[in-house]
């Protein structure tokens, strides 16, 4: 193995460590009394969060000094690395307050605005997700692939709602009315990165949402299109970090996808992102 394979394979394999790190806070606080608080009127914070964040963040950080890490909760560290970690310590903080078992913990890494790998795990069901630019996906070590289903009537979709759904009226619930009388079903269960992660291996055909962040997309994007899905925004432009208007999917649904969105756009009069 030469010099860079080494390298990159010590990335994979610090990566899942500092996961398996946050996994065990998040399993060892489950269904107990918990502190929460709040970032907004719905949008919420817990102790865990941070926890998890931490130990992810010092991980990270020990074991690549020199890299950058853009974390969720603001433990986040600066340098003039071509390298960023970006890092969802707890993705379903909501489902994870009130005992809800759909949460992870996601982590990439970034290479220039490039995503070379992504990890995600599941510690509920003990389902490790994970990518490499060029190298597939794997779930807990097994090779994954996108469904083959060819037509939104008979796929199964997933979604999510920005926490200021009760203020902007930008606010995906006619995207969600338009892909709820298209497709067979549409499911909301809080989790982006495992919602990425169900269609790189086919529970779901496809996935939609608005004003996510790039710690909501970065490792599950990466994980999709490894599968032999596809990401892309709204207007069908390649995505990998950017989580403000995503689409991901099979790739066989993702025009149909896109012309749904278009429809439902222009019935709205929103102008073209």
């Amino acid at each position: 193995m030469g010099a860079d394979q080494r390298q990159f394979a010590r990335f994979v394999s610090e990566a899942r460590a500092a996961a398996r790190l946050a996994g065990r806070i998040q399993l060892d606080s489950y269904g107990a009394s918990i502190e929460v608080s709040r970032k907004g009127d719905i949008n919420l914070v817990t102790e865990v969060d941070h926890r998890c964040e931490r130990a992810v963040v010092d991980h990270l950080h020990a074991a690549f000094p020199d890299h950058r890490i853009l974390a969720e909760e603001g433990y986040s560290r600066e340098s003039d690395s071509e390298y960023r970690w970006i890092v969802d310590p707890l993705d379903g903080t909501t489902n994870y307050a009130h005992g809800y078992p759909r949460f992870c913990v996601a982590i990439a890494l970034e290479q220039s605005g490039r995503v070379l790998l992504g990890v995600v795990l599941d510690p509920v069901l003990d389902e490790e997700f994970v990518a490499v630019l060029g190298g597939g996906a794997t779930l807990n070590g097994r090779p994954i692939r996108v469904s083959a289903r060819t037509d939104v009537l008979h796929s199964l979709l997933a979604t999510g709602f920005a926490y200021d759904i009760r203020e902007n009226p930008d606010n995906n619930l006619d995207y969600f009315e338009a892909f709820m009388m298209e497709a067979q079903a549409v499911r909301r269960d809080g989790s982006a990165e495992l919602n990425l992660c169900y269609t790189a291996m086919g529970r779901f055909d496809g996935f939609w949402e608005m004003q996510l962040s790039p710690w909501d997309v970065a490792a599950g994007g990466l994980i999709v299109r490894e599968a032999g899905g596809v990401v892309t925004d709204f207007e069908g432009r390649p995505n990998e970090i950017d989580g403000r208007l995503i689409v991901a999917s099979n790739g066989k649904i993702q025009g149909a996808m896109l012309e749904i969105i278009r429809r439902t756009r222009a019935r709205s009069g929103r102008p073209a992102d």
